[in-house]
């Protein structure tokens, strides 16, 4: 038997504004938003999967992975124990893919890499939680 993940829970000063923006990176879907979360999850987990209940343990895993967007007071003071990998395909241009993040606001950060060794560009969402953008993937 095994867990399976379920969510990534951010803590943020403004939830509603992290969830449409990690939305639109990601071309997720914003499903659930009040003042206390919210929630984004993959398009195609809407799409390929009604709302409510599933039947069975492999059509629920199936489902996929969320972010999770919850208020704090306090301020990201250090840089993140975990963080996001992002890749493009081999088929994108992701120089391209980096520009559009920078575009929507996401800023370059520097945490100790050295950037002329690394195949990954990380870079900062607008709470300045940090991210990675690797080289391209096919598999």
């Amino acid at each position: 038997m095994a867990l399976t993940w379920y969510t990534v829970v951010v803590d943020s000063h403004d939830p509603q504004a992290q969830a449409r923006w990690w939305a639109e990176v990601l071309d997720w879907v914003v499903v659930y938003d009040t003042p206390e979360e919210a929630v984004v999850v993959p398009r195609h987990a809407l799409e390929e999967h009604e709302e409510g209940p599933v039947a069975t343990l492999e059509e629920w895993r199936r489902r996929g992975q969320g972010l999770v967007f919850v208020p704090v007071p306090e301020d990201k003071q250090v840089k993140n124990r975990l963080h996001i990998d992002l890749a493009p395909h081999t088929s994108q241009d992701r120089e391209a893919e980096i520009q559009r993040l920078l575009d929507l606001g996401a800023t370059r950060a520097d945490v100790g890499q050295d950037a002329e060794e690394v195949t990954w560009t990380v870079l900062a969402d607008r709470e300045g939680n940090e991210f990675c953008v690797l080289s391209s993937r096919d598999s």
